[in-house]
């Protein structure tokens, strides 16, 4: 049950975090997704850090890593705006953009947690 709160707590932090950026004013010029994809990067970044943490210090109270793994990074990551931004421009004809922002999403995500562990190792 402790395990529950905790993910429940670190969710309530990811998601209003999330939330948060997302008023950030952008003057966007274009109709590419700016504050998905640096959310999402960045969460990927945050879950590469935590992962190779917990990895190297045995140390660490697993409840905490719990906590910051699936609560907060699951609730600042969101997967369902990415997926919904990626139908809507395909739906608007912007095909090339949303393919753009498909592989852009996933290479990015894919190196920030790379890079992540390999800053923390």
């Amino acid at each position: 049950m402790i395990n529950c709160i905790l993910v429940g707590i670190g969710g309530f932090i990811g998601s209003v975090c999330r939330y948060l950026i997302g008023l950030i004013p952008l003057k966007q010029s274009t109709l590419f997704p700016v504050k998905t994809l640096v959310i999402n990067v960045a969460g990927a970044f945050l879950i590469g850090v935590i992962a190779a943490a917990a990895s190297k210090n045995k140390s660490l109270d697993p409840g905490l890593i719990l906590m910051l793994k699936v609560g907060v990074c699951g609730g600042f990551t969101t997967f369902s705006t990415f997926a919904f931004e990626t139908v809507t421009l395909f739906k608007e004809d912007h095909m090339m953009l949303g393919l753009l922002y498909v592989a852009a999403s996933v290479v990015c995500g894919v190196l920030a947690v790379y890079f992540a562990q390999e800053l923390i190792q």
